[in-house]
């Protein structure tokens, strides 16, 4: 990593953290580069650099302001700001719709494309969810859930599927954590998620999106409902 993307990665930290708060203005290139012990030219790439990412943009005659999340370009700056904020109920609406989006059709296509190895391990999934609900063992019953999502989009016979939601990691991670702790959430994500292998088991493709999207209503249903009215529920 070059001096500039260095300190560009840190001027996004703090953007992140809260010291350089949206629509503030960044301090004087001078300022910067005394305080970070770069020359202003390295801090004029930094500066550039974040602005390519939309974080930043100039107003003549005013400065270097930050932009508000929403507006940046750059997925990764933008898992960093939400994962640091902690995966709230709006982000993790936000993360379910995206994932209905996907993980509806990689269902339907599963269904055509699975293979009895792809069934074994989901198999395996929904029993490990099992035995995370029993031992109240939250780690083990995300790291399942995950599993279980990914041998479907795995399945999907479409290469790029499974990467469609690689880089929003420990994002996921947390919703994922928000969502299951309460126990009845996990007794009805057992219960869709053995309904969704029933049907891939089956090979119906409509019955197998439908099944992904029942599950997807119920999550959502579950963080409204049940989730946002724990008043002493994990935090992420």
């Amino acid at each position: 990593m070059s001096l500039p993307e260095e300190l560009a990665d840190r001027l996004l930290q703090a953007v992140i953290e809260g010291r350089f708060a949206a629509e503030s203005a960044l301090p004087p290139e001078g300022e910067l580069a005394q305080t970070h012990g770069v020359s202003r030219l390295t801090v004029r790439e930094a500066v550039r650099i974040l602005r390519s990412k939309n974080v930043v943009e100039i107003r003549r005659g005013r400065g270097t302001f930050v932009t508000p999340p929403e507006r940046w370009t750059s997925l990764e700056a933008l898992v960093q700001v939400y994962a640091k904020q902690g995966s709230g109920v709006t982000v993790a609406e936000k993360l379910l719709e995206a994932r209905r989006m996907v993980e509806v059709g990689a269902a339907q296509l599963a269904a055509v494309h699975r293979t009895k190895e792809d069934l074994a391990q989901l198999e395996s999934c929904i029993a490990e969810m099992r035995t995370g609900h029993q031992r109240n063992d939250l780690d083990l019953f995300v790291d399942a859930d995950i599993a279980f999502h990914d041998v479907i989009m795995r399945a999907s016979g479409n290469i790029f599927v499974p990467f469609m939601f690689e880089p929003f990691g420990e994002l996921l991670v947390q919703a994922r954590r928000q969502t299951s702790a309460v126990p009845a959430v996990q007794e009805h994500a057992i219960a869709e998620h053995e309904h969704i292998l029933e049907c891939l088991v089956g090979g119906d493709p409509v019955q197998c999106r439908a099944a992904m999207e029942s599950h997807m209503s119920q999550t959502q249903a579950d963080l409204r409902n049940i989730v946002t009215s724990q008043p002493n529920r994990p935090s992420n």
